[in-house]
């Protein structure tokens, strides 16, 4: 090869443009899959989704038909490898077909508030003002009562049953999310590239909608994963206590009240809603965890 060809070609590699780095969410991406803790917890929900969602599949006992012949089976017993509850029903059944009201008291909750605090927080820290102080003192005046407490209260007020408990809990968890997306929008509000579209004369609509959301959204959708954990705690507790789903539903807080009685004659098989909540709070707040140092790009650098 001569020495004009190989200086060529030198040059034309000195020349060609370096490989573009890879997007912020391919970045993201790629941190999730090498935290072997959040892949294991996202398999772990995956299969608590599955058995949930695909109770029929899994099982083929009626959750709500038992056998005062066959109540209160240890874990193991042939043809019950969960053991029964207190009226005879198969626990594994009852657990996958309880999952579903779980989850979705749970989940749905979280939902609204995401959707109604993140609309009311973003407007708040956007437009600021008058408008930001009167949304942010109302939803102050909600923070003067506990969790828990309010859920209570608002259960009470309307009644027992899954839609009231949906309902007290949006409520409870809406000011936090107000909170929490006002922040955010206001730290994004004051970007550079913010103030340079808005002194380009970019509408309003077009700034929050291409410039706001944009940088907003990701930590909101981390803070609405937590809350996951902590929906799934309070529903069950409102179910406990009777202010949540009626019997004979399956749901796990309901069924953790039912098999309380039997504690010391059957403590692990009245044990297993409880260690169900615990696991897919757990999870959830796991994989919080994970996509929020997967999207931190300090930690990351």
């Amino acid at each position: 090869m001569s020495d004009i060809t190989l200086q060529t070609q030198l040059v034309s590699r000195a020349e060609a443009p370096a490989a573009p780095p890879p997007g912020y969410w391919k970045s993201v991406g790629q941190r999730l899959l090498r935290d072997k803790t959040t892949m294991a917890v996202s398999l772990l929900l995956a299969a608590i989704l599955f058995i949930t969602l695909g109770a029929p599949l899994v099982t083929h006992y009626d959750p709500y038909v038992g056998s005062v012949l066959t109540r209160l089976k240890p874990i193991g017993t042939p043809g019950h490898w969960l053991g029964t509850d207190e009226t005879g029903r198969d626990l594994w059944t009852r657990l996958c077909y309880g999952g579903r009201l779980s989850l979705l008291a749970a989940i749905l909750p979280v939902t609204i508030s995401l959707i109604v605090g993140g609309f009311l927080g973003i407007l708040a820290g956007y437009a600021g003002g008058w408008t930001g102080t009167l949304i942010m003192r109302t939803m102050d005046v909600f923070y003067a009562f506990p969790s828990i407490l309010l859920a209570i209260a608002i259960c009470g007020l309307l009644g027992n049953g899954l839609s009231n408990s949906i309902i007290a809990l949006a409520v409870v968890f809406i000011p936090p999310m107000v909170r929490v997306s006002e922040t955010v929008t206001t730290q994004a509000r004051n970007l550079d590239f913010v103030e340079a579209a808005r002194a380009s004369g970019t509408t309003t609509l077009q700034i929050i909608r291409y410039h706001v959301l944009a940088n907003v959204l990701g930590p909101i959708m981390v803070y609405a994963t937590s809350l996951i954990s902590v929906s799934i705690i309070l529903s069950a507790g409102l179910s406990f206590l009777g202010l949540g789903v009626t019997p004979p539903q399956a749901e796990w807080g309901l069924m953790l009240n039912s098999l309380r009685q039997a504690i010391y004659v059957q403590p692990y098989v009245a044990a297993l809603p409880g260690l169900m909540i615990f696991v897919t709070s757990m999870c959830f707040n796991l994989m919080s965890d994970g996509v929020r140092g997967a999207m931190d790009v300090r930690l990351n650098k």
